[in-house]
């Protein structure tokens, strides 16, 4: 019997199926806010509440941690402060910290059905099956779930994932069955019928799976979504749609119908790019809109700064009537003043302008490589449908992975486009720590593997163990997918990258070097400028906009290290960056 390759349902939709129902969450959270206001008359444990129903997870851990410091003497509100934890944890997926959160929690709580369906969800989510069981059969067994704000279909649902993974497929099937009982909307229909296709389809009852995919998928192709919005109804039924699409095409290539499985499989990537097209626009309008207030804002402080100059003026002629000399002595030292303050204005505009040059220049380099990109799908995809059409198999398989690397390339620009924007405002989260630099290279470097693998590029990370050094981890992580990525595109293929480190005084320098096409002094000089405006590559057949050195330089700034660069023309390059020690460096 040949092996089952089918999207896993139970995997991809496990979250989502026992994730609390918002308008049973929203319920929940509102009875505790008003449970909250009994006990308001401690300030911090006010905050705290009102931070727990707006959300604000990160407040509310910080306010409540306050508040158990004090040990307060009422028990109602340190099980409250207790459930805001639990929740926030919870919430940021701090699973194990989030049940020792619950578990302080009296048994006599008003909520404690509730905190028993997070320790239930927790103990999934950590794949320890036998004691969600546990918590989910006393739920089970309770009336009136209704009251206690419990959704019983993801409760059923739930528990029949604990069974499945358990491999008790009968009790399994059983609680499917009855969960699907309750169900009424159609997502959580096709999420039923996902999970007993699934069900069976691990029994190899593919009789009986085939037709519950069928019925999923038939589902998803009538629920319509929003044209002019793209709300988070319209993100669930897409991600149901994508799901249900994915394993019809899996279930035909397991029985041979590949020229069927190649339709759902173009049929699933349209929707997951509808999913991503989405969020990608929804991030630039959201950044154009904070550009847009930005640049309002400064035209008020303009005018702001012109009306006090009025209102300066028309005191230097009230002034005048008190008398001559006052009037000159007020006059002189009012008018160095104003020409301090133009000199101000003046060097304000010039710097306001070399920065809308370099936006506009940006924005000019960045929609000529999507829209480059984007003509260059168009014409692969009609040469694709032409060799579809001829069942050339060889030429798709060529196509596709062309079309796989002109999206990867147009993400990777939009990805350093968005981590550029938010470093020009300041918007992204940077907390420097102690981290060993062997451990991001492979974390890195391991999604690079299909790229390397593409061009027959031999890959090697020998950066000590001994490397480490005071450092944001996440924008680290930005420098070197960018100086990896330049690695691989300016590399020939069957090439050489190595990525090692080397000690230099107070510094550690990550060197990754390639045997590529190299550059010239010229362009190596250019390159190394602190420059606000984007440099132009040297070879033109390369793709790029050079936004990403422009991001690593920075990102390396803003971690107190250095960046420097060694080339010769067709021999290859080192991409150096200087890191800068910790005390603990050497240490295991």
């Amino acid at each position: 019997m040949p092996l089952k390759l089918f999207s896993f349902s139970f995997f991809l939709l496990s979250f989502t199926l026992y994730s609390q129902n918002d308008n049973i969450e929203d319920l929940f959270f509102l009875a505790v806010f008003k449970k909250s206001k009994k006990n308001h008359f401690d300030n911090d444990f006010k905050k705290a509440s009102t931070f727990f129903i707006q959300k604000n997870w990160d407040s509310t851990l910080i306010l409540t941690q306050k508040l158990l410091k004090k040990k307060p003497k009422e028990n109602s509100i340190k099980n409250l402060s207790l459930l805001y934890r639990g929740i926030s944890l919870f919430k940021q997926q701090v699973y194990n910290e989030a049940e020792n959160q619950f578990n302080l929690i009296s048994d006599n709580f008003e909520f404690i059905s509730k905190v028993k369906v997070y320790l239930g969800a927790i103990n999934l989510t950590l794949k320890r099956y036998e004691k969600a069981i546990y918590y989910y059969k006393q739920l089970i067994e309770l009336p009136n779930k209704r009251n206690l704000y419990l959704d019983e279909v993801n409760l059923l649902n739930d528990l029949a994932l604990c069974y499945f993974f358990l491999g008790e497929y009968n009790k399994a099937e059983s609680y499917f069955k009855k969960s699907n009982v309750y169900k009424k909307d159609t997502l959580n229909l096709i999420d039923s019928y996902i999970n007993i296709a699934n069900l069976y389809y691990q029994q190899y009852k593919d009789n009986i799976a085939i037709p519950y995919f069928k019925k999923a998928y038939d589902l998803s192709r009538i629920i319509n979504t929003s044209e002019k919005e793209f709300s988070e109804e319209d993100r669930k039924i897409y991600y149901r749609k994508s799901i249900a699409t994915k394993n019809m095409a899996v279930v035909e290539e397991n029985q041979k119908n590949f020229k069927k499985a190649l339709l759902y499989r173009k049929e699933y990537e349209k929707y997951v790019d509808t999913i991503n097209n989405r969020n990608k626009i929804y991030e630039v309008a959201k950044k154009e809109k904070e550009f847009a207030v930005a640049a309002k804002q400064q035209e008020v402080d303009l005018l702001q700064v012109e009306n006090k100059l009025k209102e300066t003026e028309r005191r230097i002629f009230l002034y005048s009537a008190i008398g001559l000399l006052l009037f000159l002595g007020i006059g002189a030292y009012l008018f160095r003043e104003k020409v301090k303050a133009n000199r101000i204005i003046a060097q304000q505009k010039e710097t306001l302008d070399e920065l809308n040059a370099t936006k506009d220049k940006l924005f000019s380099i960045v929609s000529h490589d999507l829209r480059s990109s984007v003509n260059a799908l168009k014409s692969s995809n009609a040469v694709l449908l032409d060799n579809l059409q001829s069942k050339n198999l060889d030429a798709l398989e060529h196509l596709l992975q062309k079309n796989s690397g002109i999206v990867n390339g147009a993400y990777g620009l939009l990805d350093n486009l968005l981590n550029w924007a938010l470093l020009q405002t300041d918007g992204g989260y940077f907390h420097v720590d102690t981290h060993r630099l062997f451990i991001i290279v492979e974390h890195v470097a391991y999604n690079y593997k299909a790229l390397l693998s593409e061009k027959a590029i031999h890959f090697e990370n020998t950066v000590s163990k001994k490397a480490v050094v005071a450092i944001d981890q996440e924008s680290i992580k930005i420098v070197l997918r960018n100086l990896i990525d330049n690695a691989i595109k300016f590399s020939k293929p069957k090439g050489a990258i190595t990525i090692y480190a080397e000690e230099s005084g107070n510094f550690w320098n990550l060197i990754v070097e390639d045997t590529g096409l190299g550059m010239s002094e010229t362009t190596r000089s250019e390159l190394l400028k602190d420059s606000a405006l984007l440099n132009k590559k040297e070879h033109e057949d390369v793709l790029g906009t050079g936004l990403g050195l422009s991001l690593v330089k920075s990102m390396i700034q803003k971690n107190n290290g250095k960046f420097n660069i060694e080339s010769i023309l067709e021999k290859g390059t080192k991409m150096i960056v200087s890191l800068p020690k910790t005390t603990t460096d050497g240490e295991h």
